[in-house]
């Protein structure tokens, strides 16, 4: 306690890093407000939260502002849409490939395509929302409720932009992700009441037994976000002006989990279209019924065997266009750096993607099993709301967020020649380097 103590002092010591901690508190204050701030035309009493399926994991990572009806019920999730749109086309197309080499204006670009391809998806799901909103709660002319949800919820998608980009200038940085993992922990408390009335008393054993379980699956997903292979490089020794300077020894960290909570989401996006097609046949094919009723339940063990073989597929399809062992070959060759033992070039490439091919492979099984484990939480009585903070996209994400949190703190106290957070080991956060020295 004595050490968590200092630490906190040695941070808020740090001016500008306590200018930082106070601006960030702040713009997640103003998006929290936002929030509970209904749409003009809408009857608060006489709203229906629709949060099955894919609504409810929209209101998790939103903080409640989808089904509070808010000018932040689509929040920071268009601008996440057209930022994977994005990425996608820079690996696809030869046009975008190129203005990714361009540099700052290359990057600059594409930062304003992502902004103009938001507000694009955020008019269509606006349309796609209202929808949603049943017709009693609308208190106005419904064409032109449609009108001006439509304006005001793209003017709350950009807002909640312009606040991400503030925390990442002003704040301890990660906007973007502080966004969406600030709407995830909203939930969290709620969700622990609901959770322990609903064992009440004579299950304060098992609501204990549960919190338990959590802790331990919260440090495995730690452990998945934090592992990494390293593969020593040697570089060459460097003659300088006045003497000979031995080669350096440093690490390439491939990481267990490179594709992130990527291939979850991917995987979940899929899992939507088979109960939407067999809803089309739904009143004159038996099977059509089955098949829809049994995909549109997340813990049937049907759903849950695709789901985790989607996950395997696009672990391995996303870790490949995210991590290029063609360009970390070159790379190196470039810089003189060589593998012990591995010659140069395509030799040198093909023993990076054998070793990212064998990690990737219990890293995805484990994603998959993590991604599944709130469907086996309710299975054992563990009511809808808590079952999300077992796993699933919520716990990686909110998992991930807070180590680059850490990390960044920690590298200012380090800076100033503090005591990092940790008495032993490294935080490692989502954004290393791709050499690490050791």
């Amino acid at each position: 306690m004595k050490k968590f103590i200092t630490t906190l002092k040695n941070i808020f010591a740090i001016e500008d890093l306590r200018v930082r901690i106070l601006n960030t508190i702040f713009f997640i204050a103003i998006f929290r407000l936002g929030s509970f701030v209904v749409l003009p035309g809408v009857d608060p009493n006489q709203l229906q939260a629709n949060t099955s399926g894919i609504f409810g994991l929209l209101d998790t990572f939103l903080g409640g502002a989808f089904s509070n009806a808010s000018i932040f019920a689509l929040g920071i999730m268009p601008y996440i849409s057209a930022s994977i749109v994005l990425q996608l086309l820079t690996i696809a197309v030869p046009y975008f490939q190129k203005m990714q080499k361009e540099g700052e204006s290359g990057r600059k670009k594409i930062n304003q395509i992502t902004r103009v391809l938001t507000i694009i998806i955020t008019l269509a799901q606006a349309v796609g929302f209202v929808a949603t909103i049943n017709s009693e709660a609308i208190a106005i002319n419904t064409t032109l409720f449609t009108i001006t949800s439509m304006i005001v919820l793209t003017s709350g998608t950009i807002f909640c932009m312009w606040l991400g980009e503030k925390i990442t200038d002003k704040g301890i940085g990660n906007g973007i992700s502080m966004l969406i993992m600030i709407g995830i922990v909203s939930r969290f408390p709620g969700a622990i009441v609901a959770e322990f009335l609903s064992k009440q008393l004579n299950g304060a054993l098992l609501f204990l037994f549960e919190l338990i379980v959590l802790f331990f699956v919260v440090m495995s997903v730690v452990m998945l976000t934090q592992a990494v292979r390293r593969i020593p490089v040697q570089y060459a020794k460097q003659v300088g002006t006045s003497s000979l300077y031995s080669g350096q020894r440093q690490f390439i960290p491939l990481k267990v989990n490179a594709a992130g909570v990527m291939p979850i989401i991917f995987a979940q996006s899929l899992m939507f279209l088979p109960s939407m097609i067999a809803s089309i046949w739904a009143d004159s094919s038996e099977t059509a019924n089955y098949i829809g009723a049994t995909f549109s339940d997340f813990t049937s063990w049907q759903y849950n065997v695709v789901f985790g073989l989607l996950i395997l597929v696009f672990t391995y399809f996303y870790t490949a266009i995210s991590v290029n062992p063609n360009q970390i070959a070159d790379d190196l060759k470039r810089s003189g750096g060589f593998i012990p033992g591995v010659k140069p070039g395509r030799s040198t490439s093909e023993y990076i993607d054998a070793i990212l091919t064998k990690i990737t492979l219990p890293g995805a099984i484990y994603l998959a099993l993590v991604a599944i484990f709130p469907a086996i939480a309710m299975l054992f009585g563990v009511t809808r709301e808590f079952s999300q903070f077992f796993g699933g996209t919520s716990l990686i994400i909110m998992v991930g967020v807070v180590l680059d949190t850490l990390q960044q703190v920690e590298s200012y106290l380090l800076m100033r020649h503090y005591d990092g957070m940790m008495k032993s080991g490294k935080l490692r956060g989502r954004t290393e380097n791709i050499a690490m020295v050791s």
